[in-house]
């Protein structure tokens, strides 16, 4: 089978397309697969894929700005440039089916899939569904959602399936062991992780500054605080300037690189509310304060975190009510009863669709199926 993939702009789009790809791997047993990965030329896509061992092409394109201008005159232009340069790779490629994660960039590669007759699948990881998915489920075979109840989101669709969203089977097989001896804290130990995505947030940093003199107290609690790489020494001198040093329990790190396996060793976690980290978090069975960012599309991060909150799976904490004794007082609710978390955890494992990248290949299988 051969497969394109396309997705970009942030990882929440490019990882579960490679999660696919892995899972796709994973099933060569049964039948090889070849994959090309369509991205942007200005995207991080365009740094992670090849990082991923994925054959990788670019087209140039830009997303619509939500207000009138100038500049989404010459996006019109980019996305029929797109569809053109798409429409030669696919017939180059030859794919059997081609798969979109959302991002901008798979809008002109989805949509000229669609006009050569290749059956097509779109993935939307959010509560909310994007602008570029919403537009591609008029032409995609099948619509895939990540959180179950949001399929009424594409009324106009042939075909809306719940599949979860692969990342989440990314980390099932990640090892907590790993995870306790990479960070250096013994095994069974208590682990709070607080990270405000891959560049961090201002807000987490600033709430986890005012409460860090409460934490690491050595009550078996063991804070892990990932602060991101451009904030990171700032944050750090002004921690041990406020603590006159860092306890042993407060774990200060610019980044994790390996964040499946610590996720597998955590006992609570602190973050926004992006798509793949609910996945992940969800297929663990991970409680969870959630602060979603509010300088996102539709507001969908808060979309996202009350789906976890309605269910028990998260406690959520708005960003215009953050601060630190707001972020600790939430933690040592949780920390502090073991009852509770036990029940959170359940709630999230629940909600966690471990095979979700399976559901997807199946139906990639299936979309093929009905074409021969």
């Amino acid at each position: 089978m051969r497969i394109v993939l396309s997705g970009g702009g942030t990882g929440g789009h490019i990882y579960p397309a490679v999660a696919v790809a892995r899972q796709l791997e994973a099933e060569e047993e049964e039948e090889r697969t070849e994959i090309l990965y369509i991205g942007g030329t200005r995207g991080l896509e365009s740094k992670l894929v090849p990082q991923e061992k994925i054959p990788f092409k670019a087209i140039d394109i830009t997303g619509f700005r939500r207000k009138l201008s100038l500049d989404n005159v010459k996006t019109v232009m980019r996305f029929l440039k797109g569809v053109k340069s798409s429409k030669e790779m696919l017939k180059q490629f030859k794919p059997d089916v081609v798969i979109g994660t959302g991002g901008y960039v798979c809008g002109p590669v989805v949509y000229a899939a669609s006009k050569l007759g290749i059956p097509t699948l779109i993935h939307e990881q959010n509560a909310i569904p994007g602008l570029t998915n919403k537009f591609l489920s008029r032409y995609a075979d099948t619509v895939a959602v990540s959180f179950a109840g949001t399929e009424s989101s594409f009324p106009g669709s042939k075909r809306v399936i719940y599949t979860g969203n692969p990342r989440a089977t990314t980390v099932t097989t990640a090892s907590p062991q790993r995870g306790y001896a990479s960070l250096g804290i013994s095994e069974g130990s208590t682990v709070v992780l607080v990270v405000g995505g891959s560049q961090g947030a201002k807000a987490i940093n600033k709430a986890m500054i005012e409460m860090a003199p409460f934490v690491g107290k050595g009550n078996g609690v063991h804070y892990v605080y990932v602060t991101g790489e451009p904030y990171f020494e700032e944050t750090r001198k002004e921690l041990r300037e406020k603590l006159g040093g860092l306890p042993n329990g407060l774990h200060v790190l610019p980044y994790i690189h390996n964040m499946p396996e610590v996720l597998a060793c955590t006992s609570l976690i602190v973050n926004r509310a992006g798509a793949s980290f609910l996945a992940e978090i969800t297929a663990l069975g991970i409680p969870s304060v959630l602060i979603p960012s509010p300088n996102v599309t539709n507001n969908h991060q808060e979309a996202n975190a009350r789906q976890l909150e309605g269910e028990g799976a998260a406690v959520v904490i708005l960003e215009k009510d953050l601060t630190g004794p707001a972020l600790l007082s939430a933690i040592h609710n949780i920390i502090g009863d073991e009852q509770l978390r036990q029940k959170m955890s359940l709630n999230a494992q629940r909600l966690g669709k471990r095979d979700s990248a399976a559901v997807i290949t199946k139906e990639l299988r299936r979309l093929v199926a009905q074409k021969s």
